[in-house]
């Protein structure tokens, strides 16, 4: 679906994502000035709550929504527009990106802008996971572990995920898991087990190489031995999984019980430990803003 002429723009700015020296407000208006669409910009507060930004995009009656931060950011305004007519789009401006690079959304700032003022619109399904909506990637085991780890490294992106995974590969022991995927029990060992709406974490690590974030499917990925070869599959070569260390499944809603609490993420946010997972696919969930028209 094709942009209308006229739009009216709400951007979500978290002024803590990211290189937080960027002057967000300055550019986006700037690139807006000669623009015919109307725009209004909302700097996100500490501790803010959806329904605080449910309220301000209300009283601004927007075509479009815009998240400006990381994958956190996206998912805080994702929860605003869930199954409404208007659209999210995207200015990366986090770590990592992971949503944007899924999109076809890059790094370089006035080409994300176009997109929005030029771009096309499509519907995608989302998931719940716990009760946390998951649009992009969520797991337990060692990449969530990853995570809690991956705050204490200075080096950012792909290289900081390796050396973060290096650092604790040797001490993460499996998981022992039950899952009933389609009614059907399935009883795992795992060093981490992913749900899956996209293809690949923010770093470029590619988990999921069947994934679509438009069908009605979310992909599981149980993988079941983990090693430095594994890993760097994932991250730089994403050549093919070893079947023995890796399997997949589809579905549209999975139960899932460990034996012993387990490290927990959602769209990059470390949640803590938990024991049962419970996920579900919701369909045609939300309405986003992409480069090329599908």
């Amino acid at each position: 679906m094709t942009q209308e002429n006229n739009l009216k723009l709400f951007f979500v700015i978290n002024p803590g994502s990211g290189n937080n020296k960027t002057d967000w407000p300055v550019i986006i208006a700037d690139y807006f000035k000669p623009l015919p669409h109307t725009i209004e910009l909302y700097s996100l507060p500490k501790n803010c709550n959806v329904e605080t930004i449910k309220e301000r995009i209300k009283l601004f009656s927007p075509h479009q929504v815009i998240a400006v931060g990381g994958d956190g950011t996206i998912k805080l305004v994702a929860e605003c527009l869930l199954e409404t007519d208007m659209t999210l789009g995207i200015l990366p401006a986090g770590s990592a990106n992971g949503l944007a690079k899924e999109l076809g959304i890059g790094d370089n700032t006035t080409a994300a802008l176009d997109i929005l003022a030029k771009g096309f619109s499509k519907k995608i399904h989302v998931t719940t996971v716990n009760g946390e909506l998951c649009i992009h990637l969520s797991d337990i085991g060692l990449n969530a572990y990853l995570m809690k780890r991956f705050e204490s490294i200075k080096v950012r992106g792909m290289w900081g995920y390796l050396m973060a995974s290096f650092r604790v590969l040797w001490q993460h022991s499996l998981m022992e898991v039950e899952m009933k995927i389609d009614k059907k029990p399935i009883t795992i060992k795992a060093a981490m087990i992913v749900i899956a709406n996209a293809t690949k974490y923010g770093t470029g690590a590619v988990i999921n190489p069947i994934g679509k974030l438009d069908d009605e499917l979310f992909e599981v990925i149980a993988v079941k031995k983990i090693s430095p070869r594994e890993i760097f599959k994932m991250v730089v070569t994403h050549a093919p999984y070893d079947s023995e260390k890796t399997e997949v499944f589809q579905t549209n809603a999975l139960l899932m019980r460990s034996a012993k609490k387990v490290h927990f993420q959602v769209d990059g946010e470390y949640l803590g430990k938990v024991k049962e997972i419970k996920a579900i696919l919701i369909p045609d969930a939300l309405k986003v803003i992409i480069p090329e028209p599908v």
